[in-house]
């Protein structure tokens, strides 16, 4: 290749990138849970940092997420779901696909914590429709 096709190319790839940072943040696709996570702001909102640092919730935080991981017929969404445990009380939180799953995931937690030790907050994130082919 010539040094000037080089140069050339260089020249292309930079002017590309100029563009490509040149876009305006709304032509990018915002996040699939955006608007979901406006009710995390709230001060009484529980959120993932608050999980607490003893020994019962650790345990008991991973006791639930090692069932909805054995669980295979769960959606990747489910072994995603937020597991908060705070003084012995579960909060489940996130997207899943079905209202099945989200039932299944409030099993294994009660089955872990108890019927009045779980806070069952997640939400039935909609199908994304596939672009059909034409």
């Amino acid at each position: 290749m010539s040094q000037q096709r080089v140069i050339q190319l260089i020249q292309a790839v930079t002017m590309s990138g100029i563009l490509i940072a040149a876009l305006p943040l709304s032509a990018q696709t915002p996040a699939d849970n955006t608007k979901v996570n406006t009710r995390d702001r709230a001060k009484t909102a529980v959120t993932a940092d608050q999980q607490k640092d003893n020994p019962g919730d650790r345990d008991t935080t991973q006791k639930i997420r090692q069932a909805i991981m054995q669980d295979k017929t769960l959606s990747t969404y489910a072994h995603n779901v937020k597991i908060v445990t705070q003084n012995g009380h579960v909060t489940l939180k996130g997207p899943v696909r079905s209202d099945a799953e989200r039932k299944s995931i409030e099993a294994k937690a009660i089955d872990v914590a108890g019927p009045s030790h779980v806070s069952n907050q997640m939400s039935v994130a909609p199908e994304h429709k596939k672009p059909s082919k034409h």
